[in-house]
């Protein structure tokens, strides 16, 4: 584990981008950090290793993690092209799940031994920024036992599912992350199981608030979150 922690975060809003050129950039700045943190091993040198938190949306595509059932996805494959939907499986941790136009997609890459080294505290710690975020807005969100991602109305009956989580990690360099539903056309959850668990509905900020919320402010706010949870520093790039 390198002493020379580095706490400084990169910034990028990639904008509305395809799903695989995403993951494609994520994949490459990953394998970045993981290459340095090899070389800092064999070399016996100590390089500080780069972070970065990048906020995207997507075209519609539902995302099949590596234990997930395709059975959860309930539109036959065929189909998917005439409804405008892609697929992938992917390698993030989680079953299916949905991107589309009015969510917020984070993917932090980080090295986690500038932060903390618990993948416990990771998934509750994005959690917890998604939290704040909805608090912002007068909406009280919550965890569920068991379950990642955060809930509105976790407690009772009617549970509704707000903000997914997947991540993929290696070396303590993590990847993938989460998908807070903002402006989110909820209609494409009725093709999936979504994270493979049945009888629980999902949600959208702007359906639990009754009006569109400004989506640029929404990002503003769990950003800042992100940024005081994680004690980072963040550098904003284009």
């Amino acid at each position: 584990m390198s002493a020379n922690k580095n706490k400084v975060v990169h910034h990028i809003n990639l904008g509305t981008i395809d799903y695989q050129e995403a993951w494609d950039k994520q994949t490459q700045l990953f394998e970045e950090i993981i290459a340095i943190k090899l070389k800092n091993r064999t070399e016996g040198v100590d390089q500080p290793t780069p972070n970065y938190l990048v906020f995207c949306s997507h075209p519609n595509v539902f995302t099949l993690g590596k234990s997930g059932n395709e059975s959860n996805l309930l539109l036959e494959t065929s189909l998917l092209g005439q409804k405008g939907i892609d697929f992938y499986r992917i390698n993030r941790g989680g079953d299916i799940t949905y991107h589309g136009p009015g969510q917020i997609v984070g993917y932090p890459i980080l090295d986690l031994e500038n932060f903390f080294t618990d993948i416990h505290k990771y998934l509750r710690a994005l959690e917890e920024a998604v939290i704040l975020t909805l608090e912002d807005y007068g909406i009280n969100g919550g965890r569920i036992d068991g379950l990642t991602g955060v809930w509105i109305d976790w407690d009772t009956p009617n549970p509704r599912k707000i903000c997914a989580l997947g991540v993929k990690m290696s070396r303590w360099v993590a990847m993938h992350g989460f998908a807070l539903n903002v402006l989110t056309d909820l209609n494409y959850y009725k093709y999936i199981i979504p994270c493979g668990i049945e009888g629980k509905a999902v949600t959208s900020l702007s359906y639990e608030l009754g009006f569109d919320p400004d989506i640029t402010e929404v990002e503003s706010r769990l950003l800042d979150h992100l940024s005081q949870i994680f004690d980072m520093k963040l550098k904003y790039e284009k």
